[in-house]
């Protein structure tokens, strides 16, 4: 049974239809990836499995169980965490308030405490910058922050639209460095993104979406030999550079290493 299922859904903006039939599995362990244009529909996935916006027909189950009708919260409470487009951090709060909030379904405080500690430790920048206002930060670090944040409500399955939008180069390929390493630390990813060559370095799958649908959908590897289907959908030819097809990892996400050193300090 995959941990998450969506399953011929349709949703309609009034007149607008953004979904027709979307259909898309996530299996423990894995970073799934929705690529395609501006408008192909793959935000509004993410916002449907959120619960945002409601749709007309479909399934959507996490764990075997339905989504539909549950308020955000509710879902966020059964282990489901978004990062959303455009990071939405609160730039007048300082880094430590931000992720508390992140905890706000929680009530341990000393393991929220703990959890805090923890992802500073991943993010030695957030540590470094607990008590500043979070506006001060980086967009890059500020990415970091809206990871980190979702993080402290403990999910199995991270909903991540968009993340390496607005960043520079450079940021952008901390960005996916650091989406691989969650995954190999046990955390499920569905990943919403444009940059296709880097997502397709990283995805265990992918499927390709467009006008609201599933294009195409396969490992790295076969969506890069389909050359016609990127030229026609994504604006380019066939991408350079291998796939990884990495076996699940563990679910539960071990502590990490004190000592850990990374670029993203």
């Amino acid at each position: 049974m995959p941990l998450l299922l969506v399953d011929g859904l349709h949703v309609r903006y009034g007149a607008i239809v953004a979904l027709r039939g979307m259909s898309l599995t996530v299996d423990e362990g894995e970073i799934v990836g929705l690529i395609g244009v501006n408008g192909a529909g793959k935000s509004t996935t993410m916002n449907a499995i959120m619960q945002v916006v409601r749709p007309e027909r479909g399934r959507i189950e996490y764990n075997g169980a339905s989504l539909i009708g549950l308020a955000p919260e509710a879902i966020i409470r059964r282990g489901v965490a978004p990062v959303m487009e455009g990071r939405r951090i609160f730039p007048g709060l300082t880094v430590e308030e931000n992720l508390k909030l992140g905890a706000a379904i929680r009530s341990d405080r000393e393991a929220i405490r703990a959890d805090i500690e923890r992802w500073c430790a991943f993010f030695p920048i957030l540590g470094e910058r607990l008590t500043k206002p979070a506006g001060t930060l980086s967009g890059g670090q500020q990415q970091m922050l809206a990871v980190a944040r979702a993080l402290m409500s403990r999910p199995r399955l991270l909903l991540m639209d968009e993340p390496s939008l607005g960043l520079a180069p450079k940021l952008v390929s901390e960005v996916f460095t650091l989406i691989a390493e969650l995954r190999d630390l046990g955390m499920t990813i569905l990943l919403v993104e444009q940059n296709v060559r880097k997502t397709l370095d990283i995805v265990d799958r992918a499927y390709l979406v467009n006008t609201g649908r599933v294009e195409f959908a396969g490992t790295p590897d076969e969506i890069r030999q389909q050359a016609d289907l990127e030229q026609a959908y994504l604006g380019g030819g066939r991408e350079a550079g291998g796939g990884r097809n990495a076996s699940p990892s563990a679910s539960r996400l071990p502590p990490p290493a004190s000592a850990r050193t990374s670029i993203r300090g």
